[in-house]
Protein backbone atom coordinates (compact mmCIF):
# COMPACT_ATOMS: atom_id res chain seq x y z
CA UNK A 1 0.00 0.00 0.00
CA UNK A 2 1.53 3.47 -0.73
CA UNK A 3 1.87 6.23 1.51
CA UNK A 4 -0.40 9.36 0.96
CA UNK A 5 -0.07 11.97 -0.67
CA UNK A 6 -0.46 15.73 0.72
CA UNK A 7 -0.39 19.10 -1.59
CA UNK A 8 1.00 21.77 -0.02
CA UNK A 9 2.02 25.29 -1.66
CA UNK A 10 5.38 24.95 -3.05
CA UNK A 11 8.80 26.81 -1.66
CA UNK A 12 11.51 27.76 -3.44
CA UNK A 13 13.69 24.89 -1.92
CA UNK A 14 11.15 22.76 -3.87
CA UNK A 15 11.60 24.40 -7.23
CA UNK A 16 14.63 22.44 -8.91
CA UNK A 17 12.31 19.64 -8.37
CA UNK A 18 8.98 21.21 -9.84
CA UNK A 19 11.57 21.82 -12.91
CA UNK A 20 12.77 18.48 -13.55
CA UNK A 21 9.44 16.81 -12.92
CA UNK A 22 8.07 19.57 -15.43
CA UNK A 23 10.85 18.53 -18.36
CA UNK A 24 10.40 14.64 -17.55
CA UNK A 25 7.39 14.76 -17.60
CA UNK A 26 6.29 16.96 -21.00
CA UNK A 27 9.30 14.95 -22.84
CA UNK A 28 8.71 11.49 -21.08
CA UNK A 29 4.93 12.18 -22.99
CA UNK A 30 6.42 13.33 -26.31
CA UNK A 31 4.87 16.72 -26.02
CA UNK A 32 8.10 18.37 -26.51
CA UNK A 33 10.96 17.14 -28.71
CA UNK A 34 13.64 17.90 -25.55
CA UNK A 35 14.37 20.04 -22.62
CA UNK A 36 15.26 22.50 -25.21
CA UNK A 37 11.98 22.95 -26.50
CA UNK A 38 11.51 27.30 -25.82
CA UNK A 39 8.01 26.81 -24.17
CA UNK A 40 9.34 23.52 -22.19
CA UNK A 41 12.40 26.27 -20.88
CA UNK A 42 9.59 28.86 -19.93
CA UNK A 43 7.71 26.20 -17.69
CA UNK A 44 10.99 25.29 -15.73
CA UNK A 45 11.68 28.63 -14.76
CA UNK A 46 9.08 27.84 -11.97
CA UNK A 47 10.57 30.83 -9.87
CA UNK A 48 9.26 33.07 -12.96
CA UNK A 49 6.08 30.84 -12.46
CA UNK A 50 5.30 31.35 -8.80
CA UNK A 51 5.92 35.80 -9.24
CA UNK A 52 2.48 35.43 -11.12
CA UNK A 53 0.41 31.80 -10.01
CA UNK A 54 0.34 29.87 -6.79
CA UNK A 55 2.40 26.64 -7.47
CA UNK A 56 1.46 23.73 -5.39
CA UNK A 57 3.44 20.24 -5.00
CA UNK A 58 2.08 16.83 -4.61
CA UNK A 59 4.65 15.02 -2.35
CA UNK A 60 4.71 11.43 -0.84
CA UNK A 61 7.20 10.39 2.49
CA UNK A 62 8.63 13.70 2.00
CA UNK A 63 9.14 13.84 -2.00
CA UNK A 64 7.50 16.09 -4.05
CA UNK A 65 6.46 13.86 -7.08
CA UNK A 66 4.22 16.33 -8.89
CA UNK A 67 3.32 19.91 -8.88
CA UNK A 68 0.12 22.06 -10.76
CA UNK A 69 -0.09 26.47 -10.58
CA UNK A 70 -2.82 27.96 -9.83
CA UNK A 71 -3.14 31.08 -12.11
CA UNK A 72 -5.23 33.87 -11.56
CA UNK A 73 -7.23 35.54 -14.85
CA UNK A 74 -5.22 38.55 -16.28
CA UNK A 75 -2.01 37.44 -14.53
CA UNK A 76 0.95 36.90 -15.98
CA UNK A 77 0.50 33.23 -16.46
CA UNK A 78 -2.96 32.81 -17.31
CA UNK A 79 -3.58 32.25 -20.79
CA UNK A 80 -7.52 31.50 -21.33
CA UNK A 81 -9.01 32.48 -17.97
CA UNK A 82 -12.13 34.62 -17.81
CA UNK A 83 -12.86 36.65 -14.84
CA UNK A 84 -14.56 34.15 -12.96
CA UNK A 85 -12.33 31.21 -13.51
CA UNK A 86 -9.18 30.14 -11.31
CA UNK A 87 -6.65 28.40 -14.58
CA UNK A 88 -5.34 25.12 -13.80
CA UNK A 89 -2.00 25.31 -15.49
CA UNK A 90 1.08 23.20 -16.21
CA UNK A 91 -0.28 19.92 -14.43
CA UNK A 92 2.93 17.24 -14.20
CA UNK A 93 3.52 14.01 -12.23
CA UNK A 94 6.74 12.67 -11.99
CA UNK A 95 6.83 9.79 -14.60
CA UNK A 96 8.09 6.93 -12.71
CA UNK A 97 5.29 7.55 -10.25
CA UNK A 98 1.95 8.54 -12.58
CA UNK A 99 -1.52 7.02 -11.98
CA UNK A 100 -0.68 7.13 -8.37
CA UNK A 101 -3.54 9.92 -7.89
CA UNK A 102 -0.78 12.13 -7.43
CA UNK A 103 -2.45 14.10 -10.64
CA UNK A 104 -6.11 13.99 -9.14
CA UNK A 105 -4.94 15.10 -5.84
CA UNK A 106 -3.09 18.14 -7.74
CA UNK A 107 -6.52 18.92 -9.98
CA UNK A 108 -8.61 18.79 -6.40
CA UNK A 109 -6.57 20.91 -4.92
CA UNK A 110 -6.95 23.78 -7.33
CA UNK A 111 -10.63 23.04 -7.05
CA UNK A 112 -10.72 23.19 -3.59
CA UNK A 113 -8.72 26.07 -3.58
CA UNK A 114 -10.77 27.81 -6.57
CA UNK A 115 -14.19 27.07 -4.26
CA UNK A 116 -12.68 29.01 -1.65
CA UNK A 117 -11.89 32.50 -3.68
CA UNK A 118 -14.34 35.12 -3.71
CA UNK A 119 -16.02 35.17 -7.20
CA UNK A 120 -14.46 32.31 -9.14
CA UNK A 121 -17.26 30.20 -10.29
CA UNK A 122 -15.14 27.33 -12.56
CA UNK A 123 -11.73 26.01 -12.57
CA UNK A 124 -10.40 26.23 -16.26
CA UNK A 125 -7.46 24.78 -18.14
CA UNK A 126 -6.08 24.22 -21.69
CA UNK A 127 -4.93 20.69 -22.96
CA UNK A 128 -3.34 19.05 -25.89
CA UNK A 129 -5.72 17.74 -28.05
CA UNK A 130 -3.88 14.74 -28.20
CA UNK A 131 -2.35 14.08 -25.01
CA UNK A 132 -5.28 11.29 -24.20
CA UNK A 133 -3.96 10.56 -20.48
CA UNK A 134 -4.45 14.43 -19.31
CA UNK A 135 -8.09 14.58 -21.17
CA UNK A 136 -9.10 11.11 -19.62
CA UNK A 137 -8.06 12.38 -16.08
CA UNK A 138 -9.90 15.80 -16.75
CA UNK A 139 -12.93 14.20 -17.48
CA UNK A 140 -12.47 11.87 -14.76
CA UNK A 141 -12.51 14.98 -12.04
CA UNK A 142 -15.50 16.49 -13.69
CA UNK A 143 -14.67 18.96 -16.43
CA UNK A 144 -16.05 19.13 -19.51
CA UNK A 145 -14.95 20.37 -22.80
CA UNK A 146 -15.34 23.77 -23.62
CA UNK A 147 -14.94 23.52 -27.39
CA UNK A 148 -16.13 27.00 -28.86
CA UNK A 149 -12.75 28.01 -26.60
CA UNK A 150 -9.95 25.71 -28.57
CA UNK A 151 -7.49 27.64 -29.70
CA UNK A 152 -4.18 26.94 -31.66
CA UNK A 153 -0.49 27.39 -30.32
CA UNK A 154 0.13 31.19 -32.16
CA UNK A 155 1.98 29.98 -35.72
CA UNK A 156 0.95 25.82 -35.48
CA UNK A 157 -1.20 23.42 -36.32
CA UNK A 158 -1.38 22.63 -32.94
CA UNK A 159 -4.84 22.54 -31.38
CA UNK A 160 -5.46 22.83 -27.64
CA UNK A 161 -8.93 21.58 -25.86
CA UNK A 162 -10.21 23.84 -23.35
CA UNK A 163 -12.03 22.53 -19.99
CA UNK A 164 -14.02 23.76 -17.71
CA UNK A 165 -15.59 22.42 -14.20
CA UNK A 166 -18.26 24.56 -12.98
CA UNK A 167 -18.38 24.75 -8.62
CA UNK A 168 -21.35 24.40 -7.12
CA UNK A 169 -22.68 28.13 -6.00
CA UNK A 170 -23.68 28.65 -2.66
Amino acid sequence: MLSPITVRPALPEDYDAVARITQESYVTAGYYGDADHPYLQKLQDVAGRAEHAEILVAERNGEVIGSVTAAPAGGGFSDIGLEDELELRTLVVDPAVQRSGAGRALVQAVVDQAKAMEGIKAVSLTTGATWESANALYARTGFDRAPHRDWFVPGTDIKLFVYRLDLPQS
